[in-house]
């Protein structure tokens, strides 16, 4: 190796550092606030749910781009589709989950479920 190779090999690491430590601090930082807020109940109800979700979405963007290096791959679009399509699917089982239970509790009260119990019916 040349002089000149290992300087940029140096400052390749230093950067690479520097990026870590960036990425290290900014989720610290991402994860205390959501914390506070929740310990100290600054905010409440709709609001509260609503922040939780912005901190714990910058918090994937920060995970995905200084931990993972989704902006640093020779081919990023390829794997922005696959993660928005990963995304996308865990979305909907979400949904579909959430959908699925409320329309099992609308649909069984618990007036049907005694009687199914009683009777012996269901399971």
């Amino acid at each position: 190796m040349t002089g000149q190779e290992l300087i940029t090999n140096e400052e390749e690491n230093k950067k690479r550092m520097k990026s870590y430590v960036t990425g290290f601090i900014l989720s610290i930082i991402l994860t205390l606030i959501p914390y506070v807020l929740v310990t100290y109940r600054l905010v409440t109800g709709y609001v509260l749910v609503a922040s939780l979700l912005v901190f714990a979405f910058m918090q994937l963007v920060v995970q995905l781009l200084f931990f993972l290096h989704m902006r640093q791959e020779s081919k990023p679009r390829l794997n922005l589709m696959i993660f928005l399509s990963f995304f996308g699917i865990i979305v909907v089982v979400i949904i579909a989950s959430i959908w699925i239970m409320q329309h099992l509790n609308y649909n069984m009260s618990l007036v049907q479920m005694s009687n199914v119990m009683q009777n012996g019916e269901g399971f």
